[in-house]
């Protein structure tokens, strides 16, 4: 399906994108290197709920990975992680599953990780599980129960809709 470029559509991947920017840049202390909880990572079941909001979200993710201490690894790989985990994310239909995509591809991470620090094979699933821990801690966990109660807003419903008026 192509989408059309509007300027409503560019408007919220903009705001998007600098949302996720300032929440991982704020928390920057806990949002780079081999342990990391990204607080901003909250924002991706958004994808799940309407997919024109993965590009937004994805780009935030490579605007924040600019800043970090991991360079073009973190700017090639991380972003491909978001990139793969919220592709896979709008193709479910269960909200909790959904929300594994990002522990599920963490691997990418670890990889990526690896590059970066060594470790081999140990450091490699060694941190993959590092990152799948924070993932399932923020984006299931975490974000579960308040896109639960976001779920029983008439307003959040109409924003985050697939088809909006």
């Amino acid at each position: 399906m192509k989408r059309k470029l509007t300027t409503h559509w560019i408007a919220t991947t903009a705001v998007l994108a600098a949302v996720y920017y300032a929440l991982t840049v704020v928390f920057a202390p806990i949002s780079y290197g081999p342990v990391q909880f990204r607080v901003s990572e909250i924002m991706n079941l958004l994808a799940f709920y309407n997919p024109a909001f993965a590009p937004g979200i994805v780009l935030g993710v490579f605007l924040s990975n600019i800043s970090s201490p991991l360079g073009l690894y973190d700017l090639f790989f991380g972003t491909f992680h978001t990139a793969i985990s919220l592709y896979f994310m709008c193709k479910l239909h269960k909200k909790w599953v959904a929300s594994l995509m990002p522990a599920l591809f963490s691997w990418i991470i670890g990889f990526e990780l690896v590059l970066a620090f060594g470790g081999g094979l140990v450091g490699f699933l060694t941190m993959s599980l590092s990152v799948a821990a924070s993932e399932v801690i923020i984006c299931t966990l975490i974000s579960l129960p308040v896109y639960e109660a976001l779920d029983r807003n008439a307003a959040f419903r109409s924003i985050v809709s697939k088809n909006p008026q």
